[in-house]
């Protein structure tokens, strides 16, 4: 055990997406994390929650323990709230209803351990005409309003994966509540209900954009502010291996570090702030980038206040020596791990490992989890 959080404990039902995401992130830090899934020999139910993916694949599990539980048989329901007298935390990301009618609700829970943060992590919340709606990483992003930013001029919006709504928004920003909560809890010795909303989480993401709004700073149209590929000296670029090239160049002085290496004469070249002529300025930046492996690129910006980066793949993210000096990858097996973060420097967060494909005992682990509480 290792991690600023060695000595709490969290149950929380197996789930898809940010729940899992958040436990890894709270176990990552030291936290005892233990997952109660459904038992893995009923018929047409599995172990694991991600179907066709082999356990040790399934990251957001490592270095949590899970236990194999019926939650519709009465016995099954006992031995998760026996666990939860002596946990800190009790996660869930079903919709609103389902875990009361399971008989493990928030009042049933806090009932038995008036201490333990109850931290639910859904879409919508716990309440508003939306809250008991279906919905996946795309809707709660969009629901939010930052899908409308996410395009170029006169394009289509483009998710950006399920990194925002499920990670970001919703399992970073629940781990997060959760880490309140607990502090809180420890100073009051009373818990609380967490009411965690990737719609919510996704909108806090965007306060620094509503203040550029709100300063007539930021164009609602998507593709045309700086940040959004609206500008050319803040976007991605071909080069002449059919790889690209990250130019982040927005500052003044980055920008001449840029253009003074693209080995062109850029004497005639538009004015930066002339936001007319970008669409000519962009065409210019890509014909000289387009000269290019990207290879050679990143040799002459290697070092310099240019602001450009290649775009590297996963596997070539884990090799680039930046990464590697500071092991943001750490292999695990055949697996690629992302290394816990933040850092701490006295009490380091746990060495990735993979995850276990086999349920810890139940009685072993109620034995081991007591209250401590008076």
């Amino acid at each position: 055990m290792s991690g600023p959080l060695t000595g709490v404990r969290v149950l929380a039902l197996a789930g898809m997406g940010p729940v899992p995401f958040a436990g890894m992130l709270l176990a990552d830090m030291g936290a005892h994390v233990v997952r109660v899934a459904r038992p893995a020999h009923r018929p047409g139910r599995e172990l694991s929650q991600t179907d066709g993916m082999r356990e040790e694949h399934d990251l957001a599990n490592r270095s949590v323990d899970t236990v194999a539980v019926d939650l519709k048989d009465p016995d099954g329901v006992e031995s998760v709230l026996r666990l939860a007298e002596a946990a800190d935390v009790f996660v869930e990301g079903y919709r609103p209803g389902v875990v009361e009618r399971l008989g493990l609700g928030p009042e049933t829970v806090l009932d038995r351990n008036p201490a333990v943060v109850y931290a639910r992590l859904t879409g919508y919340g716990q309440s508003g005409p939306l809250a008991r709606t279906a919905g996946h990483d795309i809707n709660y992003v969009a629901q939010s309003g930052a899908l409308h930013a996410m395009a170029r001029r006169g394009e289509a919006p483009r998710p950006p994966v399920n990194l925002l709504g499920d990670y970001a928004g919703g399992g970073t920003m629940a781990a997060y509540g959760i880490v309140c909560a607990v502090l809180e809890a420890r100073t009051s010795g009373r818990g609380q209900v967490l009411d965690a909303a990737m719609t919510d989480g996704v909108a806090l993401l965007t306060a620094k954009l509503q203040g550029l709004r709100a300063a007539g700073l930021y164009d609602d149209e998507p593709g045309t502010n700086h940040l959004d590929s609206g500008a050319p000296f803040y976007d991605t670029y071909r080069c002449a291996d059919g790889r690209y090239l990250a130019v982040g160049a927005l500052e003044p002085d980055f920008y001449r570090e840029f253009t003074s290496r693209l080995g062109v004469d850029v004497t005639d070249w538009p004015d930066q702030d002339d936001r007319g002529a970008w669409p000519k300025l962009r065409e210019l930046i890509a014909t000289a980038i387009e000269s290019r492996p990207r290879s050679e690129w990143a040799e002459i910006y290697a070092g310099t206040d240019a602001c450009v980066t290649p775009v590297l793949s996963f596997d070539e993210a884990a090799e680039d020596p930046h990464n590697r000096a500071r092991g943001t990858f750490q292999r695990v097996g055949d697996v690629l791990h992302p290394s816990p973060a933040p850092r701490f420097s006295r009490t380091p967060g746990r060495r990735p490992a993979a995850p276990s494909a086999e349920p810890v005992n139940l009685r072993d682990l109620m034995r081991h989890w007591t209250p401590s509480r008076g």
